[in-house]
């Protein structure tokens, strides 16, 4: 996605350049491959470290038999929208900065983008799901018929994610009506609408999910208080320092949640064409950095990822055994 600017002067140095209309781009001289800067190194080191990252991810998960239950299914579909989004970035540094840029290469970068980040938020959502499946559904969480359910609301996902981002390929963008532009050219300005509208839905229903997290958690910590009295004096039980450090994690799993995504949402809805591009480029970078942070978050700090990571990395010290999947190391 290219953002657009004011009629405000640039500066050279920045890497940005302002939107011509097409028949000023016709009328002037062919484009050339603009000079380096230091916004299009960003681009391609958080590109390629997003792509790496989530590569690891996506294989571990992909080639350990034991990893088949509901939530490594999304955690996999969470990282192969998140590898795609690197793609996408690097795809970007290479059709701006290599080559001489083009319609098709500006419709192929931000349709690819659309659709990892739909997936991305979307895979979270399912993440959220998964968990709140788990508490109030214990004994029939990881079956069978689970992963079946979560094969297919994956595959729908994907579905959905692909026809949209499919949109400005197919001719919802503004590449010949530069007034109907967006905050990102060249989306248009009812497509981006649309899109960070349904953003924010997600947001809403993924945070209901979690605030359902937490009933469901408080009711078991009641549960077990209660039956503490009845417990031996040496049997274990969840003590009150593990709960709090399980609420901080979901305190800063929720933060960066809605620090990533809700400003993006938000100015995709309020802004124009007409806009600052700064201001695209402070709320657009939190949603991309989220693919950044989305493997830390959720897949390194599940027990059995970590264990077969470790095994692959250090086989004769780590011994690579099965391991009862707990939802709550999600």
């Amino acid at each position: 996605m290219t953002l657009n600017s004011s009629e405000l002067p640039w500066d050279e140095s920045s890497g940005l350049e302002p939107f011509l209309p097409l028949d000023l781009q016709e009328s002037s001289s062919p484009p050339e491959v603009p000079p380096l800067t230091i916004w299009g190194v960003t681009l391609c080191v958080s590109g390629t470290l997003i792509a790496t990252e989530n590569a690891i991810v996506v294989t571990t998960i992909l080639v350990t038999p034991s990893l088949r239950a509901p939530v490594f299914l999304l955690l996999a579909s969470l990282g192969l929208a998140d590898l795609l989004a690197g793609v996408a970035l690097i795809l970007h540094f290479l059709f701006r900065f290599c080559v001489e840029p083009s319609d098709w290469s500006e419709l192929l970068t931000s349709g690819l983008l659309v659709t990892s980040l739909t997936a991305s938020l979307c895979s979270l959502m399912g993440v959220a799901l998964d968990r709140y499946l788990s508490l109030s559904h214990a004994l029939t969480y990881g079956s069978s018929q689970s992963r079946c359910r979560a094969a297919t609301l994956l595959l729908l996902v994907w579905l959905g994610a692909c026809v949209i981002g499919a949109g400005p390929a197919m001719g919802w963008h503004c590449l010949e009506e530069p007034n109907s532009c967006s905050v990102a050219r060249p989306l248009t300005r009812t497509y981006l609408s649309l899109l960070c509208g349904g953003f924010l839905m997600v947001v809403i229903v993924t945070l209901q999910l979690y605030a359902g997290i937490c009933r469901v958690a408080r009711r078991h910590a009641h549960a077990i208080a209660t039956q503490r009295h009845f417990l031996p004096t040496n049997q274990p039980y969840p003590s009150r320092h593990s709960s709090g450090k399980g609420f901080s994690r979901l305190v800063l799993v929720l933060s960066v949640f809605v620090g990533c995504w809700m400003p993006f949402s938000l100015w995709g809805l309020l802004g124009d064409a007409s806009s600052p591009p700064l201001y695209t480029y402070a709320t657009l970078v939190p949603a991309a950095g989220s693919s950044l942070l989305n493997p830390i978050l959720y897949s390194l700090r599940n027990k059995d990822i970590r264990k077969v990571l470790l095994h692959a990395c250090c086989p004769h010290r780590f011994s690579h055994s099965t391991h009862t999947h707990y939802p709550v190391d999600v």
